[in-house]
Formats: C-alpha cells, sequence, structure tokens
C-alpha cells in the first residue's frame, strides 16, 4: 500500500503534460517569497487569504485541507482530506484538490494543484498555478470553468490584497 501511495504521488507530481486537461495561472505579489511561501504552506498563512479554517502540515502527505465552511461537519468543509504531494521550500508545492459538492461525481475523484514561488525581487513573487487532472464530460466542464473561475478571480487576488492591504478578515464575510 505504502508504495502504491509513492507511486501516486509520483505521477501526481510530474510537471503539466500534453493531453493532461489543466489551466495555467499567473499573478504578482508584493511580498517577498518567504512570505508568500509561508501564506500557502501554514495555517496563520492560509487564513490570511484562502479561508477561515485550515489545517495544513507542509511536508509530503500532509494535510492541505481548507475549509471554507469550517461549522460543517467533517466531509462537508470544503477541501477535506486533501494532501500535500510536493514540497519544494520557497519553489513548489504541489497537492490533491477536489470539486465542491454541487459536482459529486466529480468530487469522488481528485485533481492536482501545483503552485511555483518565483523571487522577482527582495520585495515581489511571481506566482504561477497549475490546476490539472480534470475529466471529460458536462459536469467536468462544469468543474474546470468553476475553479478557472475561483482560482483566478478569487484566491490569487485574495492573496495579492492580503500582501497589499493585509489579512482578510473573516467575521466580515
Amino acid at each position: 500500500m505504502k508504495s502504491l501511495l509513492l507511486l501516486s504521488n509520483l505521477v501526481l507530481a510530474l510537471p503539466l503534460c500534453a493531453g493532461v486537461r489543466g489551466f495555467t495561472l499567473e499573478t504578482d505579489v508584493n511580498a517577498p517569497v518567504d512570505q508568500v511561501w509561508r501564506a500557502w504552506t501554514t495555517d496563520a498563512g492560509v487564513r490570511s487569504f484562502f479561508s477561515p479554517a485550515s489545517r495544513v502540515e507542509a511536508v509530503p502527505d500532509g494535510p492541505f485541507e481548507i475549509w471554507f465552511d469550517p461549522k460543517a461537519e467533517p466531509g462537508k468543509r470544503g477541501a477535506d482530506g486533501m494532501r500535500f504531494l510536493v514540497i519544494e521550500p520557497y519553489r513548489r508545492i504541489a497537492f490533491t484538490w477536489n470539486a465542491p459538492m454541487e459536482f459529486p461525481e466529480a468530487r469522488k475523484q481528485r485533481t492536482r494543484v501545483t503552485v511555483t514561488f518565483t523571487p522577482l525581487s527582495d520585495k515581489s513573487t511571481h506566482v504561477i498555478l497549475d490546476h490539472d487532472g480534470f475529466g471529460e464530460g458536462k459536469e467536468w466542464d462544469q468543474v474546470y470553468d468553476y475553479f478557472k473561475k475561483a482560482w483566478g478571480d478569487v484566491v490569487l487576488p485574495r492573496l495579492q490584497h492580503r500582501f497589499d492591504h493585509g489579512p482578510i478578515d473573516w467575521s466580515k464575510r
């Protein structure tokens, strides 16, 4: 079982290949790479821009659980059960991801998100987010569109906002 998990992690950690359905988004953040790294790899960081609650342990196969509805029962809080696949300190992370509950067939599967951090200067970082592993069919088309919008119009702008204006105050949302 352990070797199967290792093999699946190695396969998931491969770079986006031709024929694998996914997309890439990029943004620049006004913060040094170490601060942007911590925003993605610590509970305090995740809670500063991504969600009001989380369970994040930045080690290979550690939890990367992002809870958009922390008061919901386990399994319905958001990205329950997601795991880190790759940890390259201050360079790259990859983690599993699941679809929202309104897409029940796609939610049974996992996709992969890879976030790459490149320092532009001592005060700014280029972030590349690759999300791949989407299946085929109408529900998967909807999931693909959902995540392209969610990452591009919500999560990455919140990351920028966190460093330009301060952490998100979840009590006001």
